[in-house]
């Protein structure tokens, strides 16, 4: 809907109406304006014209405004390279997954659901319906610690957003370059929701899972715009999304990282999707969810007001500030192997001249990471890796047999990890790594710019290679050649279909 008509007000008349006259009315002022161009266009005349003008803050109108431009709205030369990244950083994530029990659940579950569909399964030879597809995607993205992270809003954006954006592009055959804006849209807000709730803070005051809640924000953004909603549609499309924010911090006792990989990624992708097609098939709802009685924000007991969803909306985008692993382990250990990878640099040693390892990381992380059962979130496990290997591929931090290697166990045992509430308070990762040698030697190493944050970012043959390291094994040294050099240059595909061939094993 044109934006000037969602402000019209239509003042009664002295004389009562009849209900013809009502309808005559209401026909008058909906051709009088503009209706956006869209395939469901329908669903904005069915609901209510007239009466009075929608309710709802400035927050929302400008943050629906812009949900419904971004396809059509260049991006700056830095936000597409990142934005092409990050896709190619999440679709390495999707095919490594394959080979991990999370993984190999989703696509267990696709393939229940295969046959008559138009999205791709990655990793596999299975074709299905969009919700299915995006759901088991989801999940392939986030099997493991590979995939992106954004320290301010506490969530892995890129899981849920590239699977749900890639789910509903098929389904509407995008283009590659309407692909890289559905993705960026969702990055711009789900990533918005979460900071605005709070961050880690809220997080921690009311148990609810930030994860979920951003990844469904930002997949729900993603596959509206890749279903090009007005922005009548994306206020409606708000509104659904908050209806299915959910999660619990619950997950956080999940040995398996199958739920983990559901709530972060496999739901909000799968609902995101869901939320898109009911609107473009006339669904309706509340205009503005962050406003009046019983909104969103006060609901979830919100730290900020609806005015931080457009905290620099279009001048700030959150892709750019997006963190992209180096190391395939948990996002508290990047800053730890970072360091240790350092003092190896800068003064060569070998694993039996270590005496002791002292690592020091903010309380809540050091608790996140202290001798867990997955051992690519076991710090202590992942230091002995790196002092004997001088690095940490993904198949080491994955491989079950070395958590028992008795070599790895004898230098694990030299680990000391100590939490830290100075490091606590800044909420960024940071470590501080102490290793003394058999001869007395002292080396140290503070890291607060991880390589991949914004602060370090890495270089896009380093996304690329670390993009080989993990599709080769799975898809082939061509195929993975083929889809880097793609994904890289993605606004020039026609339809986003034509990746599949390069995403899919058979």
């Amino acid at each position: 809907m044109h934006p000037e008509a969602e402000n019209i007000e239509i003042k009664p008349c002295e004389s009562k109406l009849t209900r013809r006259q009502l309808l005559q009315q209401a026909s008058c002022v909906i051709a009088a304006t503009t209706i956006s161009p869209v395939l469901s266009s329908a669903t904005e005349q069915a609901a209510p014209a007239v009466g009075k003008a929608l309710a709802g803050s400035a927050a929302t109108d400008k943050l629906s405004a812009y949900m419904s431009e971004a396809h059509g709205r260049a991006l700056p030369g830095e936000v597409a390279e990142k934005a092409k990244e990050h896709i190619l950083d999440t679709f390495a994530a999707m095919i490594s997954g394959a080979e991990l029990p999370p993984g190999q659940a989703a696509l267990k579950f696709a393939r229940s659901q295969a046959g008559g569909g138009v999205a791709t399964v990655v990793a596999s030879d299975v074709v299905c319906g969009p919700l299915e597809a995006a759901m088991a995607n989801g999940m392939l993205a986030h099997s493991d610690e590979t995939d992106d992270s954004h320290t301010l809003s506490h969530c892995h954006p890129g899981c849920g957003i590239v699977a749900a954006a890639l789910a509903a592009g098929e389904q509407f055959g995008v283009s590659g370059a309407h692909f890289l804006h559905a993705v960026t849209l969702g990055y711009d807000v789900g990533t918005r929701v979460t900071m605005t709730l709070g961050g880690i803070p809220w997080e921690k005051q009311t148990h609810r899972s930030t994860h979920s809640i951003a990844s469904t924000f930002g997949a729900s953004a993603a596959a509206g715009c890749a279903a090009g909603l007005s922005a009548r549609q994306m206020r409606w499309l708000l509104d659904y999304a908050a209806q299915q924010a959910s999660g619990t911090l619950a997950w956080q006792r999940d040995s398996g990282h199958i739920e983990k990989s559901l709530v972060f990624a496999g739901f909000p992708a799968r609902n995101g999707v869901s939320a898109a097609l009911m609107i473009h098939l006339g669904g309706t709802g509340v205009d503005d969810i962050f406003t009046g009685a019983d909104n969103f924000l006060l609901a979830q007991g919100s730290l900020g007001g609806p005015e931080g969803l457009i905290d620099h909306l279009g001048e700030r985008y959150e892709v750019t500030r997006t963190n992209i692993k180096k190391w395939t382990v948990g996002s508290p250990i990047q800053a730890v192997l970072d360091a240790v990878e350092i003092l190896q640099k800068r003064r060569p040693f070998e694993a039996n001249q270590v005496r002791k390892v002292v690592v020091r990381l903010g309380a809540s992380a050091a608790k996140t990471v202290n001798n867990r059962e997955m051992p690519d979130i076991n710090v202590q496990h992942l230091v002995a890796l790196m002092l004997i290997d001088k690095t940490v591929s993904f198949r080491a931090a994955h491989d079950l047999a070395r958590v028992n290697d008795p070599a790895v166990q004898r230098e694990r045992a030299k680990v000391e990890l100590v939490p830290d509430e100075e490091m606590e308070r800044k909420l960024r990762r940071e470590a501080l790594v102490e290793i003394t040698l058999d001869d007395g030697t002292r080396l140290s190493e503070r890291v607060t710019a991880v390589r991949g944050t914004d602060e370090n970012p890495m270089t896009r043959e380093e996304v690329a290679a670390k993009a080989r390291d993990l599709i080769a094994p799975v898809l082939g040294t061509a195929t993975c050649a083929a889809l880097i050099s793609k994904v890289l240059a993605i606004e020039n595909l026609r339809d986003i279909r034509e990746l599949r061939p390069l995403l899919q094993r058979r």
